[in-house]
């Protein structure tokens, strides 16, 4: 179930358009400030260092930077590679000015990037030795989903959905437009419904709001059921009711909603395989990242 994304999933002209756009919301018309301070056709170069522990993503992008504007990017520490202050995790070189005019653009796909891919990893560590996987979920930055997910991956954590047509999830929202619309006058109705109109081979998940909602979702056998907003007993008393459940068909159980560093652990220790964090792509931290010219 999970998606093969990595740094092919963009096509060459969306990962084109991605730093065309990058960089001309950035330049505008003219660097006033390089052109006034630095001679034409000077040559130099920079190090990229990363200022605070964490885990790279983006560095292809960051290259695609650099290259738009004919400046050569070596790769010191690769995507996935953990970092540590004063480590150079890349070396550009080329025209002084397009060295100037790419650093912020180049930045901050680097940084946000890798922000993401760091506090996955966070996330991941916290749940070792435990079967439980880190998923992201579609709380992305419009345009930049593709790149969030290949983050989420190189912390170490796993792909959800990429778009509404990679798999069936019905959520509460989907069981009340249901409701209004005719098709089904409530939960049970609505997840049997599915059978009958959903392709064969598509992976089909549940989510569900308590524990009755559990048992009438264990009844139609689906790949796997999101407990949204259990609490701890409750998730734990969903996985033993899984794990008794009569029959060959046992669903994956997945935990969504207030997962935090802080309860993650937690989380992992009642026997869920999978859980969902919205936070690894809205609210990741930048890392810290700095680029220095070199004398």
């Amino acid at each position: 179930m999970d998606l093969p994304i990595d740094e092919k999933t963009l096509s060459e002209k969306a990962l084109a358009d991605l730093v065309s756009n990058a960089l001309a919301e950035d330049l505008g018309k003219v660097d006033l400030t390089t052109e006034a301070l630095v001679a034409e056709g000077a040559a130099g170069r920079a190090d990229i260092r990363a200022k605070a522990v964490g885990v790279l993503a983006g560095q292809f992008v960051a290259e695609a930077v650099f290259r738009r504007l004919d400046v050569e990017y070596e790769i010191a520490r690769p995507d996935g590679a953990r970092t540590e202050p004063g480590l150079v995790v890349g070396r550009a070189r080329g025209d002084l000015r397009a060295l100037l005019t790419a650093e912020r653009a180049a930045l901050n796909f680097l940084a946000g990037l890798s922000g993401i891919a760091t506090l996955t990893a966070k996330f991941v560590d916290a749940v070792a030795g435990t079967k439980a996987r880190i998923l992201d979920t579609r709380k992305t930055t419009p345009g930049y989903r593709a790149l969030q997910k290949y983050a989420v991956r190189m912390g170490g954590g796993t792909n959800h959905r990429m778009g509404l047509d990679h798999q069936v999830l019905v959520k509460e929202n989907h069981i009340a437009a249901a409701r209004i619309s005719g098709t089904a006058h409530n939960f049970d109705a609505a997840v049997r419904r599915l059978s009958a109109h959903v392709p064969e081979g598509t992976v089909v998940g549940i989510e569900v709001q308590n524990l009755g909602e559990l048992h009438m979702a264990l009844e139609v056998a689906p790949d796997f059921i999101l407990c949204d907003n259990f609490n701890l007993p409750d998730l734990k008393l969903a996985v033993e009711i899984r794990d008794g459940w009569p029959g060959d068909a046992r669903p994956e159980l997945e935990a969504s909603g207030g997962i935090t560093l802080a309860n993650v652990a937690e989380v992992a220790a009642t026997g869920v395989e999978r859980i969902s964090v919205g936070a690894l792509t809205h609210s990741a931290k930048a890392l810290d990242l700095s680029m220095g010219i070199e004398s």
